[in-house]
């Protein structure tokens, strides 16, 4: 059974910087991406990041572009958000999620598999 854990989340103050860790106990079947996703409270989740596993394609929520960088380890199965400049908007449940399709890389419904989430609280 894959298993995705997520580790880094906190308390910030805004102005700082925080690193997100992704890691999949194995790679899953057909996985192609893996993506960063996040829900504050009362919202919808909303996408974050999205790196591919072969080539390292890069997608960001425009509300991100600039602060924050995904990237992946394809010998550790792991993924990596960093986060900097970070703003009390960016508080919420940040989720990492593997995306067996190449397409629709920002939809949720593409990722079959989730990571339980950890907390970003960013105070201002």
């Amino acid at each position: 059974q894959v298993q995705l854990v997520e580790s880094g989340g906190g308390l910030v103050q805004a102005g700082g910087s925080l690193t997100l860790s992704c890691v999949t106990s194995s790679r899953p079947f057909g996985s192609f991406a893996m993506g960063w996703f996040r829900q504050a409270p009362g919202k919808e989740r909303e996408f974050v990041a999205a790196i591919t596993w072969d080539r390292g394609a890069l997608r960001y929520a425009q509300s991100v572009k600039g602060r924050f960088t995904i990237s992946r380890d394809v010998f550790k199965n792991a993924a990596h958000l960093a986060m900097n400049n970070l703003e009390p908007e960016d508080t919420g449940v940040y989720y990492c999620a593997a995306a067996t399709a190449p397409v629709g890389l920002e939809d949720g419904a593409t990722y079959p598999y989730w990571g339980q989430g950890t907390q970003v609280t960013v105070s201002s």
